[in-house]
């Protein structure tokens, strides 16, 4: 998302629906924010298609979407949506995952209007078909290119934020823990053993994750130096600070871990801070024997659909190691004529 998107710039109905999904359902600003720029170029669209304005073009951008009401919105059919998607597709480029999003704010506007509100009797939404995704499995660091990770925070003697770097990538590597969650993170959340910590997920949703002795050695060295007296005059409750001694941001942790990454000498297999996640989830399964629905509790996923891709991982595995078995190319001798 690439621009803050205000409640103001959509008319009343929509304004309600924003302050319902804030207040009544307990979805966080980014979120909501989500929703909203989603909602903005789905009217925006509707307002070009019903003054014949290209939908490629800079004035599309700057289209006024207050117009879109609840009049707008009863008026609307399942062929409306699917012509939209083709939009979002061909016009857009969109991808199954930003087009399934854009489905699912519209769909949820409509359950709102209609199962909540009951402003309108009929939801066009309902049968429309969700954009299939790509097969695609996430891509991890193996566990030698993890160690070689941690071992590049090790090696960068001349920096001043070391420990809390490498506290950092352990916890992510570790703990498989969402950006988000980690810049989240508070003093207060830590437990005085060190057994346990709190984060906030999506949808505000809390969950405790327990740590290792990786996490619980790297933790401690890091408190050493945020507990010191030189950040006593610090008001900020985050665990992790950044240099202007203020809660690290989503930005300065991305910055820190492509730093890393370049000097490990990965920067060229496309990490990001993202597929340390996924690499965490991928050492406990396949690593650790770690059931997968243990798996899901750990990772903060709604569904378990959601964490069995570590599972189609596992398999891909298992048949890699079929093909490396040396008597894998040992076949019949063909008999001679």
């Amino acid at each position: 998302m690439s621009t803050m998107v205000s409640p103001r710039e959509f008319s009343a109905l929509i304004q309600e629906y924003a302050s319902y999904k804030t207040s009544i359902q307990g979805c966080s600003q980014k979120t909501v924010q989500e929703y909203l720029f989603d909602l903005r170029t789905f009217f925006r669209y509707l307002v070009a298609r019903e003054k014949d304005i290209d939908m490629d073009s800079e004035e599309f951008t700057k289209l006024d979407v207050s117009v879109i009401g609840l009049e707008q919105l009863g008026k609307l059919r399942t062929e409306d949506f699917y012509d939209f998607l083709f939009y979002t597709n061909n016009t857009r480029n969109n991808q199954w995952s930003a087009r399934s999003r854009k489905l699912s704010a519209i769909r949820s506007l409509y359950k709102y209007l209609v199962s909540k509100r009951h402003y309108l009797d009929y939801n066009p939404t309902v049968d429309i078909d969700s954009p299939k995704p790509k097969k695609t499995l996430p891509k991890v660091l193996t566990l030698e290119e993890s160690i070689k990770l941690l071992q590049a925070v090790e090696d960068d003697k001349e920096s001043k934020y070391r420990a809390r770097d490498y506290a950092i990538l352990t916890l992510f590597l570790n703990c498989g823990m969402r950006l988000s969650e980690l810049v989240g993170i508070n003093l207060s959340d830590i437990d005085s053993e060190l057994n346990s910590l709190r984060v906030t997920g999506k949808g505000s949703k809390e969950r405790i994750i327990y740590l290792n002795r990786a996490c619980q050695a790297a933790l401690v060295a890091y408190l050493s130096e945020r507990k010191s007296p030189k950040y006593a005059h610090v008001h900020d409750r985050a665990l992790f600070l950044s240099r202007l001694e203020q809660r690290m941001s989503v930005k300065t942790v991305q910055a820190m871990v492509y730093k890393y990454l370049r000097l490990a000498g990965l920067e060229s297999r496309h990490y990001s801070v993202h597929k340390l996640r996924h690499t965490a989830a991928t050492l406990m399964y396949q690593s650790g024997n770690v059931d997968v629905r243990v798996l899901k509790d750990i990772l903060g996923h709604e569904q378990l659909n959601t964490t069995q891709i570590y599972t189609h991982i596992s398999s891909q595995d298992m048949e890699r190691a079929m093909e490396q078995n040396p008597l894998a190319n040992e076949t019949p001798k063909k008999k001679k004529p």
